[in-house]
């Protein structure tokens, strides 16, 4: 009989026990329900809601059944539905009447968003440090290459030099921020809702205060009624996991741009790369394929729950339990692209021979030519136009603005004069470029240091 059966006349159909069970999936929160129902049994008891020896022979069973599971020494089952009953039928099974008073005060309703909660809390620290390890990863990358040049891309046209440095740097403020995102979703998730009951809470005299500091939360829910039915915490975990797989999908998508025969700025390892069945020749960057692939998915996860939720009434409805697939899916989604990821970048080789080549090509230093005459007093627009029309005639005789010779320069202004080719070197493009967030090397160091810090403050 269903611990719920007292108002049903009859058994539910063994379709339904499949169809409306969750334990397949919500059995991952075990310990987390394991350990909510010890510290609402030890504030049962404080508060003299239930006998002391009751509450302390649930704690006890309740520990053994814990270390039972995760030796692999019980099975749940389909017909108790949930993590919680499935927990609860064992308890009531070994100690009687005691475990039947456990559940005193308190609704599934609660009790599965007080596992949430927890289980999201636990994972969010885990998937914060991944982020971190990266950050160290592309910040020790950068350290290594302040002064290798790369082209800038536009529109993913050649735009401007850049150092390998910089660039990865970009991403590096990128992940920051998704640490923030996960750290300010964290902060959100720590409030404890147990003591909500079904809706309404309840007439029973808990210390909810004294519970929330058993679990190591850092505030109680003030309304019942959006204890039990937010699911907003859910909502802000997988808007921050889904960033975080936006910016690893565009980083992939650099990779695999930059390790074709067309850029070959990159060469990945052969841990972290395929062959084809055909083709002898081919190095697939996969992985990057894959992580870039798996982005979907936990947007996927995102526009679900959205979707589940978006018009349930108040409180508690089943819709709900479609919260933990989408949030476990993201979950373990981004756990196991981060550190692939992560590996596959420390493990690369950088060309940086070819970065530089790319970067002499596509007149990448035009703007630094129509800075040059801006300087001298020429009108910028002035010298924007000059600067096209000097690009023109380099396309024209297939050469760089740095081949034109000072007849052909003084031909277009009079302005031009022989400090220009040291204007328009890569090495003066980027070494000029030193205002805060800029690529020259002066600033990218300091950006490095920077980034340490963070990494000695974020432990």
């Amino acid at each position: 009989m269903k611990l719920w059966g007292g108002r049903f006349t009859k058994s539910t159909d063994s379709a339904t026990d499949h169809f409306h069970s969750s334990i397949s999936f919500d059995q991952r929160m075990y310990k987390e329900d394991i350990e909510g129902s010890i510290a609402h049994a030890k504030m049962l008891g404080k508060q003299g809601i239930i006998p002391v020896e009751d509450s302390i022979a649930i704690q006890k069973t309740l520990k053994e059944i814990l270390g039972e599971i995760e030796e692999g020494k019980i099975e749940f089952s389909e017909a108790a539905e949930d993590i919680h009953m499935n927990i609860e039928t064992i308890l009531t099974e070994r100690i009687g009447d005691a475990g039947k008073r456990l559940h005193t005060g308190r609704s599934r309703n609660d009790q599965v968003a007080l596992d949430l909660r927890m289980y999201n809390k636990k994972e969010i620290i885990e998937i914060k440090a991944m982020v971190k390890e990266l950050i160290k990863v592309l910040t020790d990358i950068a350290e290594k290459n302040t002064f290798t040049i790369m082209p800038g891309y536009t529109h993913l046209q050649k735009a401007q030099p850049v150092t390998l440095a910089h660039h990865l740097l970009a991403y590096a403020e990128m992940f920051k921020r998704d640490y923030e995102r996960l750290s300010e979703a964290y902060r959100r998730t720590d409030v404890m809702p147990l003591g909500s009951g079904a809706l309404a809470g309840t007439t029973y005299p808990l210390d909810r205060e004294y519970v929330c500091e058993l679990l190591g939360f850092s505030a109680v829910t003030l309304n019942s009624m959006d204890g039990v039915a937010d699911r907003d915490f859910c909502i802000d975990l997988l808007t921050a996991l889904s960033t975080i797989m936006m910016h690893l999908s565009r980083f992939c998508e650099e990779i695999i741009l930059w390790s074709t025969n067309e850029f070959k700025f990159i060469e990945l390892s052969d841990a972290y790369s395929t062959g084809s069945s055909i083709m002898p020749q081919k190095k697939n960057p996969d992985m990057a394929e894959l992580i870039r692939g798996k982005t979907g998915r936990v947007y996927g996860n995102l526009f679900g729950l959205l979707t589940t939720l978006k018009g349930l009434p108040l409180t508690y409805n089943k819709d709900m339990q479609e919260d933990k697939e989408a949030v476990f899916g993201a979950i373990d989604t981004v756990k196991m692209c981060l550190p692939v990821f992560t590996n596959m970048l420390s493990t690369a080789t950088f060309l940086k021979d070819n970065m530089l080549h790319g970067a002499k090509g596509g007149f990448s230093n035009a703007t630094d030519a129509a800075d040059y005459l801006t300087k001298k007093g020429v009108p910028f627009r002035d010298s924007h136009e000059i600067l096209g029309r000097l690009v023109l005639y380099c396309i024209e005789k297939n050469c760089m603005l740095e081949d034109l010779t000072m007849t052909e320069l003084k031909a277009i202004s009079p302005v031009f004069g022989e400090d220009y080719y040291e204007a328009v070197t890569l090495e003066s493009c980027v070494n000029g470029r030193s205002l805060i967030g800029g690529p020259a090397p002066t600033q990218t160091v300091k950006v490095i240091e920077i980034n340490k810090k963070w990494l000695e403050e974020n432990k």
